[in-house]
């Protein structure tokens, strides 16, 4: 049992849904990123902006030529993007209109900077989103995979990051986090049910679907 009164599936999947306000919403399901209808995902890319293994080489393979072609050009005229930094390009043949790139950081033990560049990563992704005048953006957990951020400590600075840029926001009204496997879905989803709203310190409204 949660401090929210919540009790997570054990055996099956599920969404939750975090009320943030009304409409504004901060899910979490297990998922795959490169198949989601958001008006943006966010692919956890590399400086150089290129293809790469795992989610981003996926992005890129089911976006098609024209995500490669435009990320080549942000990179000759802009150079490489620094960790924590957010880029917008088309969504190619993917059903999102924008596929935002951030770079998130390695993980060297956690005493060299990464949870600010982690922060940082979301909030400039959601920023860009809001400046696009974009409702919904999908995350995966940014630096989880071969960046080797281990995934309690990057829940714990993920969901208030996008909880605080959720409430800012003039245009985003509904973040999903979609997430690969079924633990990393219930630490973020166990992260999500310790969240407090800051003015009253009381749990957030929460529920569950299956």
């Amino acid at each position: 049992m949660s401090d929210a009164g919540v009790t997570l599936p054990r055996d099956n999947d599920y969404t939750l849904h975090l009320k943030v306000s009304d409409p504004d919403e901060v899910r979490f399901f297990r998922g795959d990123l490169t198949e989601d209808p958001s008006d943006a995902i966010v692919n956890a890319a590399n400086s150089d902006l290129l293809p790469g293994g795992g989610l981003c080489g996926a992005i890129n393979y089911k976006g098609g030529a024209e995500i490669f072609r435009e990320c080549g050009r942000i990179r000759r005229s802009k150079g490489p993007l620094a960790p924590g930094g957010a880029v917008p390009t088309t969504a190619g043949q993917r059903p999102s209109k924008y596929v935002i790139h951030a770079v998130g950081p390695v993980w060297e033990g956690g005493t060299r900077g990464e949870a600010g560049i982690l922060a940082r990563c979301y909030r400039e992704s959601m920023r860009v989103a809001d400046d696009l005048a974009l409702h919904s953006i999908a995350f995966p957990a940014i630096s989880t995979g071969i960046f080797r951020y281990p995934v309690v400590q990057a829940a714990s600075v993920a969901i208030p990051t996008v909880i605080a840029s959720l409430i800012i926001a003039r245009h985003l009204v509904l973040v999903s986090f979609v997430l690969f496997d079924k633990v990393t879905l219930d630490t973020f989803a166990t992260a999500a049910l310790t969240q407090r709203q800051p003015e009253s310190d009381r749990s957030y409204e929460v529920s569950i679907s299956i």
